[in-house]
């Protein structure tokens, strides 16, 4: 897909109204209703489905496609653990998805080489960034797939990027590729060739091989999660899936060259050291509040001993997040999802707004501001938010991974919150539309499958305002 930043912007900037309505719905259910009342009406209107897969809204279906273990179009067999993952334009109307893999070295029956590596002999291993020795490759990775939205039909799936390990999220980027993260700070020893703990840059292509995998040492080696691009200024948010964990900043030196390098950052509440945003024991920040930021460099970036975090908070004064997760940029902003902040650790979520001299001497004057979001506190709302997404006509739709049942909610620009899809398999990841605005797709974990849903999504939503 080739994303102009202009359309870039404006499909991200419906982040803003979308998260407008669940700050709203957060504070007070819409039209007097309580919460307990509006969840049972959404839970009976979805529809049971017959083979258990996902429930969903009458005149809703779903196309389920590239499952773990099928062979795909290069000969390799589709890992599991599908997780992150960003849609592009393809040719001739066709979506291009880039899907990652959250897969582990020891996690054989999930590999792409099938369970006695005999894969291997089908690809160059020098196009592994990881390749065990040819003992112990790394599984990870990413799949792309093209899918006809129009037949419904997946044309092609092979992987695009091999060897490296637990590639959980991402984002997408306004110059056509997809970042994926690695959330491990595996370190070289014994059958494992290189560290691991890095991004990576995958190019939204439909032709069948295998990326160079080049680390982007710059953005950082910790437990990445997933990445937001400004299209103005080209800086790169990062999430850090650890319970005190930090929110990063990548200040490439060359704006879409990332692999050039850069400058990582992490993010300070001014005036108050080593700030904890988690509300656990101490409802520190309230929501709506907002506060002035700075931020400190971090040095060190390739961090031996997973202590980025430490490095930051003890030497710096960074603030602590509560296992930063899913991050999108809209309307001139950065959300981001704790998935256990709050007082109940069911989540929260925050928004940035970048100075107007990000990443400049000029923001020291004009800093950036935190605002906490929402913290429902309340699993019938949200139970532990992970991936976000936004649908083209403005809803929020949110992955959960809490407990099963497991829900894709949407959230409408009046604040309404409702239910998309329920499974009672194991935690929802992935979801992203179509460039045609026909198609949800989003991935279950376990056993590890991609769902295309269909169906008269503005009536879902006329429905919620009647």
């Amino acid at each position: 897909m080739r994303i102009s930043r202009r359309n870039f912007f404006a499909r991200s900037g419906l982040v803003a109204v979308a998260f407008g309505g669940l700050q709203k719905f957060v504070q007070g259910p819409a039209w007097g209703e309580t919460t307990e009342e509006l969840v049972k009406k959404d839970d009976e209107k979805l529809v049971t489905d017959f083979f258990e897969t996902m429930d969903l809204p009458p005149g809703f279906s779903y196309n389920i496609f590239s499952e773990t273990g099928e062979k795909m179009d290069d000969g390799l067999i589709v890992p599991g653990k599908h997780d992150g993952m960003g849609a592009f334009n393809g040719s001739n109307g066709k979506t291009i998805l880039v899907r990652n893999h959250e897969v582990e070295t020891g996690q054989t029956d999930s590999s792409p080489f099938g369970p006695k590596r005999a894969g291997l002999r089908r690809i160059d291993i020098k196009k592994l960034y990881d390749g065990g020795k040819g003992k112990k490759p790394g599984l990870g990775g990413t799949t792309t797939l093209v899918y006809d939205t129009k037949t419904k039909r997946l044309e092609k799936h092979f992987l695009s990027l091999g060897g490296t390990y637990r590639n959980c999220a991402g984002g997408v980027t306004p110059w056509n590729t997809w970042i994926t993260c690695e959330e491990t700070v595996e370190t070289a020893e014994n059958d494992i060739e290189k560290d691991h703990g890095y991004n990576f840059e995958v190019p939204a292509s439909e032709r069948i091989a295998l990326t160079t995998p080049v680390p982007l040492i710059d953005m950082g080696r910790f437990r990445h999660e997933a990445v937001a691009v400004d299209p103005k200024t080209g800086i790169v948010y990062q999430t850090e899936d650890r319970s005190d964990g930090l929110l990063y900043r990548f200040i490439p030196k060359r704006p879409g060259k990332l692999v050039e390098g850069g400058k990582l950052q992490a993010l300070k509440i001014r005036n108050s050291e080593s700030a904890d945003t988690r509300n656990w024991k101490k409802q520190t920040f309230q929501i709506g509040e907002s506060v002035a930021v700075e931020w400190v460099d971090i040095n060190d970036v390739e961090s031996p001993d997973d202590d980025l975090r430490y490095q930051g908070r003890y030497e710096s004064g960074t603030a602590r997040f509560a296992r930063g997760e899913g991050i999108w940029y809209g309307r001139e902003s950065i959300f981001f999802a704790c998935t256990n902040g709050g007082k109940k650790k069911r989540g929260q979520i925050w928004r940035y707004f970048p100075s107007a001299r990000e990443g400049t001497s000029g923001e020291d004057k004009n800093p950036g501001k935190l605002e906490l979001f929402i913290e429902p506190n309340d699993s019938k709302l949200v139970d532990n938010a992970d991936n976000l997404t936004i649908s083209p006509w403005g809803d929020l739709v949110v992955c959960e991974d809490g407990t099963n049942p497991q829900f894709l909610f949407g959230v409408t620009p009046e604040g309404a919150i409702y239910k998309i899809g329920k499974t009672n398999m194991s935690e929802l990841a992935g979801a992203c539309f179509s460039p045609d605005a026909t198609t949800l797709f989003v991935n279950i974990q376990n056993p590890g499958l991609t769902l295309a849903i269909t169906g008269p999504w503005e009536n879902l939503r006329k429905q919620r305002k009647a």
